[in-house]
C-alpha cells in the first residue's frame, strides 16, 4: 500500500485513564519513525496532562482536548473517579468523531472500570459502551498474535454467571463473528476454529458438567452444517499447547480468563485487542492501567504499538 494512501487515514487515539500508563504508552508509539507515517493520527484526551509525557507531538499527529481534569487535582498512580470522567468524556468524544466521519478507525488507550464506574455505573468496558453507542448486540473480543487469535463467548462477568449466560444461540454467534472476521479481516478463506469447553476435560461426556452437550456441541454443529472448519469442544488445559494451537486460525474460549490466561502467556506483551462487530476498526493494547508503574517512565509500550499498526493496516485491507 502506498504510503500517500496510508496518510489519507485518520486514526483516532483515545488516551485513556490519565492516571494510568494510557498518556505514557500512546506518546512512547508515536514517538517511534517507523509508526507516525503510517497515517494521520488524531490524539484524544486532556492536552495538559498529555504534555508530562511529550512537549512535542510527532509528524502526522494533531489533538483534540477533550476533559475537565485540571494538572492541580490530576495525579497519576492512582484510581480516581475524576480520571475516570476524564476518560469517559474521551470516548464520548471518539464516538462522536466516528459518526461525523472525523476518524476512519479508533485505538483505545486502557480505562479504569472501577473509576469510571464511580461516576457511570453501568460502564462495563470499552467493548459494550461501543456496540451500545452503535445499538448493536452481537460484538466480540479478539485477541490477536502473530501466532494465534483467540475470541470470548463471555467476557465482563462474574465467573459465577458464566454457564447460566452461555447457550447454544451465544456460543453459535462468537463462531460466526470469528468466521466472518478471519475472512474479512485477515483473508483466511477457509479459516479453521476451536471451540473451548466449559469444564475441565470438556465435561467428559456430561460426568463433569452438561453445558458441553447441552449447549456447545450444538452450536458446533450448527456452524459445521454451514461447512464451516470448527472442532472441539477441548479441554482448554491441552488446547493451548503451541504445537496443537498452531493447527487453528483462532479459538472460541467460554470465559474472560480461559482464554487470556493462555495467549498472554504465550503472546505478550505485543498481544492486541480487536473488536469484531462493530462497523468501524477498534483496537486496543492487551492490558490495563498498570497503576504500580504509571507516571515512572517504566512502561512497554509494545502492545499499544501493535495496535496501532493493527488499526491502519484493517483500516487499508
Amino acid at each position: 500500500m502506498p504510503t500517500s494512501t496510508l496518510k489519507n487515514k485518520i486514526i483516532g487515539i483515545t488516551m485513556g485513564d490519565p492516571s494510568g500508563i494510557g498518556p505514557e504508552v500512546v506518546a512512547k508509539a508515536l514517538s517511534n519513525p517507523l509508526i507516525y507515517p503510517l497515517a494521520r493520527f488524531k490524539i484524544i484526551g486532556n492536552k495538559e496532562i498529555y504534555k508530562q509525557y511529550v512537549q512535542k507531538l510527532s509528524p502526522n499527529c494533531s489533538f483534540i482536548h477533550a476533559g475537565d481534569l485540571s494538572l492541580s487535582r490530576w495525579k497519576s498512580g492512582c484510581v480516581n473517579p475524576l480520571s475516570g470522567a476524564d476518560s469517559l468524556m474521551y470516548l464520548e468524544k471518539a464516538v462522536r468523531l466516528l459518526k461525523n466521519k472525523g476518524i476512519d478507525a479508533l485505538v483505545t488507550a486502557p480505562v479504569s472500570k472501577e473509576a469510571i464506574a464511580r461516576v457511570n455505573p453501568s460502564f462495563v468496558g470499552h467493548t459494550e459502551f461501543l456496540a451500545r453507542s452503535w445499538d448493536i448486540k452481537n460484538v466480540g473480543m479478539m485477541f490477536v498474535s502473530d501466532a494465534l487469535r483467540a475470541v470470548l463467548a463471555t467476557r465482563h462477568i462474574p465467573l459465577k454467571e458464566v454457564s447460566n449466560t452461555l447457550n447454544r444461540h451465544l456460543i453459535f454467534e462468537t463462531i460466526q463473528l470469528t468466521y466472518t472476521a478471519l475472512q474479512e479481516f485477515f483473508k483466511i478463506k477457509n479459516p479453521v476454529i476451536a471451540v473451548c469447553g466449559l469444564n475441565p476435560h470438556a465435561g467428559e461426556n456430561g460426568l463433569l458438567g452438561k453445558e458441553e452437550i447441552k449447549k456447545i456441541i450444538p452450536a458446533i454443529k450448527k456452524a459445521q452444517k454451514r461447512k464451516w472448519r470448527v472442532e472441539g469442544p477441548f479441554s482448554a488445559d491441552s488446547l493451548f499447547i503451541p504445537s496443537i494451537v498452531k493447527r487453528y486460525d483462532a479459538v472460541v474460549a467460554m470465559y474472560h480468563d480461559q482464554g487470556l490466561i493462555p495467549i498472554k502467556t504465550l503472546f505478550s506483551p505485543k498481544l492486541v485487542n480487536l473488536t469484531i462487530g462493530l462497523p468501524f476498526i477498534r483496537t486496543s493494547p492487551a492490558h490495563g492501567t498498570a497503576f504500580d508503574i504509571a507516571g515512572k517512565n517504566m512502561a512497554d509500550c509494545s502492545s499499544m504499538r501493535e495496535a496501532i499498526k493493527l488499526a491502519v493496516a484493517l483500516s487499508n485491507s
